[in-house]
């Protein structure tokens, strides 16, 4: 049957097992990033309907403001899909991360020291940069979000 492990065989499995879990609490922040860039997502592509929606009840100047907005939720789309893109990838290497941990704990092989190292070093860059895309989202969301003068109804002392 199923031979009982040596107790250095047990140790170093916990060990491996506490080695793993720093790697796991990325992966459980890259899932609420995700969260976060789906909503986001979402919330532009509902706005994104609505504006199309007026798009051919909309004449003159109202008309160009209604194209220049589809423009630039055409353009935060993109920056939440790639977001999410490198975020997707960033979590998957974080996975492989965890495997190759395990397997360097259970092997002791140091050779894959420089791999696990490697693959670290790949998910934080696949982290920033999906960070600096939503990033892009953002500030194109708050550009198109100023309201225009004609609403603000200013008097001439408040100029």
């Amino acid at each position: 049957m199923i031979s009982v492990l040596p107790e250095l065989v047990k140790t170093d499995i916990v060990t491996v097992l506490q080695t793993a879990l720093a790697p796991a609490f990325l992966l459980v922040a890259l899932g609420s990033m995700l969260n976060i860039f789906t909503g986001r997502l979402a919330r532009v592509i509902d706005r994104s309907r609505l504006v199309q929606g007026r798009y051919l009840e909309t004449e003159g100047e109202e008309h160009i403001l209604c194209v220049s907005e589809l423009r630039d939720l055409q353009l935060r789309i993109k920056y939440v899909n790639s977001a999410i893109y490198f975020s997707v990838l960033s979590a998957i290497v974080v996975c492989i991360l965890i495997g190759l941990l395990f397997l360097m704990g259970l092997t002791n092989n140091p050779a894959l020291a420089q791999i696990v190292a490697g693959a670290f070093t790949v998910a934080v860059i696949f982290l920033s940069v999906a960070l600096i895309q939503f990033s892009r989202e953002v500030r194109t969301g708050i550009r198109d979000f100023m309201i225009r003068e004609e609403y603000l109804e200013r008097s001439d002392r408040d100029k």
